[in-house]
C-alpha cells in the first residue's frame, strides 16, 4: 500500500474548496430553513382560522326556515 503525499499548497488548496462548499451549503440550507418557517407560520394560521370556523358552526344553533319544511311535506294535502 502506497502512501499518497500531497504538497502542502495542494492541501490548503483542497481545504479552502471544501470550506467554500461548505459555507455556500450552509446559506442554502438557511434559506430553506427560513422558507419552510414562512410555510409552516402560514399553515399554522389557516389551522387556527379552521379550527375556529369549526367551533363558530358547531355551537351555532342551525339555521330554522319554514319553507323547507313545507316543501319537505310530500303527499300531503291542504
Amino acid at each position: 500500500m502506497t502512501i499518497e503525499q500531497v504538497s502542502q499548497p495542494e492541501m490548503l488548496r483542497q481545504f479552502k474548496e471544501r470550506f467554500s462548499a461548505l459555507i455556500e451549503e450552509n446559506q442554502k440550507l438557511a434559506e430553506k430553513v427560513k422558507e419552510n418557517e414562512v410555510t409552516a407560520l402560514k399553515l399554522q394560521g389557516a389551522i387556527e382560522a379552521l379550527e375556529y370556523y369549526n367551533q363558530e358552526t358547531m355551537s351555532a344553533p342551525p339555521e330554522e326556515d319554514g319553507e323547507e319544511d313545507e316543501d319537505l311535506a310530500v303527499g300531503t294535502t291542504d
